[in-house]
């Protein structure tokens, strides 16, 4: 197989799933352009804010994309070409897509309000505080996993010591990206330019970060970055969106979707051959296909993170109905053509199916660089742009996941309707304390390094999946719409996450047990989040099911 058949297979099954699938579902549900948007109705300034289609498509997109479609269709490529092809496509349009659309439109519906309010709303209290410890639980593993990755690609030194080039102009360019969006948010928000010129704008800002990081690359270590990425999301969950999320997002999101339109044109001139097998079989260096290739590949087909952010953020900025259809379902599409381009690349980095002793994203940067080589763009530029690339998508969805994990802690401890609030309440739903609260948990298993990690992160993020489509599936019977096409995906990420998280803290029990482990702290850390996500994940489910059996209200009702 080459990867000209992979690319057009994956064009026409995305592609035909957006123009048929996605319209379809808008029609089913009911998306009424006319109807005012939370954006206009429930406008602050802070979190609603009325958005053009591309801001809030380079929001989505740049928050959803992170490192997932990359790392994790590299690492089950052990088990074959065919079957995470297959998950990445099946998965991305009948799972993914669906979660995110339903999500975000539930959330429309309903004030720009969390998953875990729709939860309260339709389910439960005790199931909304659940979900919510469940989601604070959660974001630690996505801040840990992903601040370790930008981490890495922003390491100046090799492990010989000597400088590498590629990683200090990345660490330069994110710098000025930061930067470049604070400015870009003032424009925005202040100045009455019109769409063509904030587009020009933003691509001209980001050719000078990018050149300017080419040209003064900073060198410093991966402890260092690991404090400097802490501190940055620190700041970018608690200022509002307008000011550095949002523009961030949209800036990166030009670099973003151009590398990915790259990529894919280069695969389709240079067609790389697959050098790995089609199906290495069920049991792969002790892992079964099942769960493990359904919890590894996360991001690029379905991903409960992708539902906070779509009721979480991006839902308070659509300011028409009709763009929760590109925004969602489409961004969701555009992340699983990613994936694609990820498994091709590692299929032709590949040697006698064997796949290097490289991390994911030098694997990735690496091939696409081959690429891009046959349209003239040298392998050290190549190299730095796809490696920035990476490290954008994963501190995108710090910014996002930060800010997520502040808000379900202060939700957590919020009073309901009171007027009056103790001070450990009025303290704990403080967004200083709540920041430090999440980012410190964080950052101690950071140091773990996100291969430790990705595991439990993958399992924990499809049973979130699995709770945001029975939250939404209630929604959609209780409000008297069509919500059939969530209840097969609902049951099967239910069945691969809670297998998966068992078979994690049996392994780790096993471990420490036998005294086999090597890390002892950070696998007891390991396991108590996975028991704590284990136990929350099946209470929240269990009574978003009973709310499922409950007759349907009347359409009076």
């Amino acid at each position: 197989m080459n990867g000209i058949t992979i690319m057009l297979i994956a064009l026409v099954v995305l592609g035909g799933a957006y123009l048929i699938y996605g319209r379809y579902l808008a029609r089913t549900w009911g998306v009424d352009p006319k109807c005012p948007t939370p954006a206009y109705t429930m406008r602050d300034g802070v979190d609603y804010v009325p958005s053009d289609t591309g801001v809030v498509f380079g929001h989505q997109f740049a928050s959803i994309a992170g490192a997932g479609p990359i790392n994790g269709p590299i690492q089950a490529a052990v088990f074959g070409w065919v079957p995470v092809l297959l998950w990445v496509l099946i998965g991305g349009v009948f799972f993914g897509a669906v979660q995110d659309f339903s999500a975000m439109f539930a959330s429309v519906k309903n004030k720009g309000r969390t998953i875990g309010y729709i939860i309260e709303l339709y389910i439960g209290k005790t199931g909304k505080q659940l979900f919510l410890l469940f989601t604070w639980l959660f974001s630690i593993l996505v801040v840990a996993a992903f601040a370790d990755v930008v981490a890495n690609t922003f390491n100046g030194f090799d492990a010989a010591g000597a400088t590498v080039q590629a990683n200090g102009a990345v660490a330069t360019t994110s710098i000025l990206f930061i930067a470049a969006a604070v400015g870009l948010g003032m424009l925005l928000r202040y100045a009455r330019t019109g769409k063509w010129l904030n587009t020009l704008i933003a691509v001209m800002l980001l050719v000078a970060c990018v050149g300017l990081g080419l040209a003064f690359p900073v060198y410093a270590s991966t402890n260092f970055w690991h404090i400097f990425v802490f501190i940055y999301i620190a700041v970018a969950s608690i200022v509002p969106v307008w000011a550095l999320l949002q523009p961030r997002d949209y800036l990166n999101s030009y670099l973003l979707v151009a590398m990915i339109v790259a990529a894919v044109v280069g695969i389709l001139v240079f067609n790389p051959t697959m050098n790995l097998n089609a199906f290495s079989g069920f049991v792969v260096n002790g892992q079964t296909l099942f769960p493990y290739l359904f919890v590894t590949i996360a991001c690029g087909a379905v991903s409960g993170f992708h539902a906070l952010v779509s009721s979480g953020t991006a839902s308070k900025q659509i300011k028409n109905e009709r763009d929760m259809l590109p925004v969602s379902f489409g961004a969701m599409l555009m992340e699983s053509m990613l994936a694609v381009v990820a498994l091709v690349a590692v299929g032709y980095m590949a040697v006698g199916g064997v796949i290097p002793n490289m991390t994911q994203p030098q694997i990735f940067a690496n091939a696409v660089a081959a690429f891009l080589q046959k349209l003239g763009i040298p392998q050290d530029i190549s190299i730095t742009l796809i490696t920035l690339s990476v490290s954008a998508f994963a501190l995108t969805s710090l910014d996002s996941v930060a800010r997520v994990g502040r808000l379900a802690f202060q939700e957590f401890f919020q009073a309901d309707f009171q007027a009056e609030v103790g001070p450990v309440r009025r303290f704990l739903t403080d967004k200083y304390v709540a920041t430090l609260a999440t980012l410190a948990l964080a950052f101690a298993l950071a140091k773990l390094g996100y291969s430790n990690i990705w595991p439990l992160f993958g399992s924990a993020n499809q049973l979130l999946s699995a709770l945001a489509l029975i939250a939404c599936a209630v929604f959609f019977k209780k409000t008297n719409r069509k919500g059939f096409m969530l209840w097969i995906p609902m049951i099967a990420m239910l069945l691969v996450t809670l297998s998966a998280l068992a078979v994690t803290i049996y392994t780790k029990l096993s471990g420490l047990a036998t005294g086999l482990s090597n890390n002892v702290g950070g696998d007891l850390l390991q396991t108590a989040f996975a028991v704590a996500l284990m136990i929350l994940g099946v209470i929240v489910a269990g009574q978003g099911l009973k709310a499922l059996r409950v007759k349907r209200a009347s359409p009076a009702a």
